[in-house]
């Protein structure tokens, strides 16, 4: 096998069960105990990994937040798709909460056609909501400057008052292990109030958040169902076994 190959294995093992033992890497790569030390040592010194005593542990990176402006730049194409997919589970007469974020903006457009209500923290989004006419409740709070989103104690606060058939979240983070995250602590606290108050969540991301991990948790995968574009069979899979996905079909 190349090293390539050994690599990209490793690595795989490391992001599904967060550690690797060198014993078992030796039995299934059909490799030498001074092959797997030497991969070991050259991934560590990519940042790859942190080796320990008879193995290996995964090195997470933290993850920084863009402002509103960077995200609306990244992936148009894929969060258009996801946001269409995701207007498919709104019916009409839904009380729906939509989360601040740049792929849940592109999900507006789509709600036209639907006589609903909704709750957002979103400046943005209340506004393209008014637009389309669309019966719209902002919750009061501190504006966020980066991502023009409503924060702290006074949103945690109205949005604990409310009910909804349906939310519909951004991410900033999706991980097997560490669920869904975002680097901010009052944005967490803000969408883990709104999945504990909606009775169907749907978290909308583009494949670029899987496998990233943020400062701040907003709750377990098994809360939300996720949509997204197309993953790779062994990748979805891995996200399988903790909660459902729906996947843009190309």
């Amino acid at each position: 096998m190349l090293t390539e190959e050994r690599h990209a294995f490793i690595l795989k093992r490391l992001q599904t069960d967060g550690i690797v033992k060198s014993q078992d890497l030796i039995i299934d790569l059909k490799a030498s105990e001074s092959t797997i030390r030497r991969d070991l040592a050259l991934l560590e010194e990519a940042g790859e990994l942190i080796r320990v005593h008879g193995g290996a542990k995964r090195n997470y990176h933290l993850d920084t937040e863009l402002d509103m402006k960077e995200k609306s730049f990244k992936n148009i194409h894929e969060k258009k798709q996801i946001a269409e997919l995701a207007a498919t589970f709104v019916k009409d007469n839904d009380m729906i909460y939509i989360d601040a974020g740049s792929t849940t903006l592109e999900f507006i457009p789509f709600l036209t056609q639907f006589n609903i209500t909704v709750v957002t923290n979103g400046v943005q989004h209340a506004s393209l909501l008014a637009d389309a006419n669309i019966q719209t409740f902002l919750v009061g709070g501190q504006l966020k400057n980066s991502t023009k989103a409503i924060i702290g104690a006074t949103s945690v606060a109205e949005l604990s008052g409310y009910q909804f058939d349906k939310a519909f979240l951004g991410m900033n983070g999706i991980h097997p292990k560490f669920g869904f995250t975002t680097p901010d602590p009052d944005e967490a606290a803000l969408k883990s109030v709104a999945l504990k108050q909606s009775f169907e969540n749907f978290v909308l991301v583009d494949s670029s958040k899987f496998d990233k991990i943020n400062f701040a948790k907003v709750g377990t995968l098994e809360e939300a169902t996720i949509i997204t574009q197309t993953l790779e069979p062994q990748h979805l899979q891995t996200y399988l076994n903790y909660t459902k996905i729906i996947e843009v079909r190309k």
